[in-house]
């Protein structure tokens, strides 16, 4: 071989590894090899093991769920394995202080009980909503607002936002870059992305990723709801398993208006029970410790599964200002929209052309009925799955 083709094939070779492509050549399936299982013990201890990883990818999902706002960011075991340790790593914050999980808890549905959320710099503007079932909704949008247009975009805004985990650059403080240098220099993070990535490089696109497949993997579906619905044909047929409390509930749940029901299928479609995307302002237009404020921006809300947890308590206030502390005054609020001051409100609640606001005349044991319906939807595992646990050791 001549000096020249030498030459050439270096300078492909060279050429070819600084493509700058986060993902070329770089199987999801297939970590790297050159990986130190002492470093991640250390900080992990059995916690993660990169030859037998929990499984995030291939968990049963009932035949009934439809709806999937994964686009091209499919689940795999290994990057949503990389998004449980950045989720609960409180490295991700400017002093170490707040991690994803500490306004997002386990516990609570990965919700807040506390109204607002604490932050290195105050405090959250909204109530933390919780994620449980991200993935299986027709909305692909996420905050409160909507302002993030997907779960990957949504995911390192807080930590770019100043109140809640600092990295903002604002008033000298740093930057996502300085986050991501910050993360490149923690030996377990060389080992975690090698093994994902076949190399060391973080970049906020990577942590998008695995972020978001993590959130994405988040699911419950062992609810008393769907033990009933596997074994009937539709929705609308009595549940075997339910009391008939609960069935009034759902009969009205589903029932529209116009037919002495409640209508929430209209914006809260079953079985998902997520927020139809076309959704506008529900009538709730507080803002957090300000008596005074309106915010008519919400058009959000996350699924109405699990806002119990397994016991029947319910995993923190209601409405993204944490304004309504039971269910019961959730559905008094719906029961008799006050459509003063709302020029977002949605039309389906406004209650016909004068748009003074919706009332549906609902009775006390109607609010009992659907409350003990919407418990139904509240699942077990979730809260005690190792695979959605707090990873580090310490």
């Amino acid at each position: 071989m001549n000096l020249k083709r030498i030459l050439f094939l270096a300078i492909s070779v060279i050429i070819t590894s600084c493509s700058g492509d986060d993902y070329t050549d770089v199987s999801n399936e297939n970590p790297g090899t050159s990986t130190d299982a002492s470093v991640l013990q250390d900080i992990f201890g059995q916690n993660i093991d990169l030859d037998n990883l929990l499984n995030y990818a291939d968990q049963g999902i009932p035949n009934y769920i439809t709806q999937d706002n994964t686009l091209e960011n499919d689940i795999t075991d290994a990057k949503a394995t990389l998004g449980r340790v950045l989720f609960y790593d409180k490295n991700l914050s400017t002093d170490n202080t707040i991690a994803c999980a500490s306004c997002h808890q386990q516990a609570f549905a990965f919700s807040d009980q506390n109204d607002v959320s604490t932050g290195v710099n105050g405090v959250t503007g909204r109530h933390s909503m919780r994620l449980i079932n991200a993935r299986f909704a027709r909305e692909s949008r996420f905050f409160w607002d909507e302002r993030a247009n997907t779960l990957e975009e949504q995911t390192t805004q807080p930590i770019q936002d100043h109140a809640e985990m600092g990295f903002s650059g604002e008033n000298g403080a740093p930057t996502l870059q300085d986050l991501l240098t910050k993360l490149e220099g923690l030996n377990y993070y060389q080992e975690l992305f090698q093994s994902v990535y076949g190399n060391t490089t973080i970049t906020e696109t990577r942590l998008q990723e695995s972020l978001a497949q993590f959130i994405r993997s988040i699911q419950s579906f062992d609810s008393k709801y769907d033990s009933g619905r596997a074994t009937v044909q539709n929705d609308n047929q009595q549940f075997p398993n339910f009391t008939d409390l609960e069935n009034t509930g759902k009969d009205l749940f589903f029932r529209p208006p116009n037919q002495n029901g409640a209508g929430c299928i209209t914006c809260h479609a079953a079985p998902e029970f997520d927020i139809d995307p076309n959704s506008l302002n529900n009538g709730v237009i507080g803002v957090f410790g300000n008596a005074t404020a309106i915010d008519i921006t919400i058009t959000r809300a996350p699924t109405l599964r699990d806002i119990f947890n397994d016991q029947g308590v319910l995993n923190g206030a209601l409405m993204h200002d944490a304004s309504l502390t039971s269910l019961t005054a959730v559905l008094e609020h719906y029961n008799d929209i006050d459509a003063t001051g709302n020029a977002n409100l949605d039309n389906r609640l406004k209650g016909g052309p004068a748009g003074n606001g919706q009332n549906l005349n609902l009775s006390a044991e109607n609010i009992e009925a659907l409350e003990a319906f919407i418990k139904t939807l509240s699942g077990t595992n979730v809260y005690t799955d190792t695979k959605w646990s707090n990873p580090f050791i310490d």
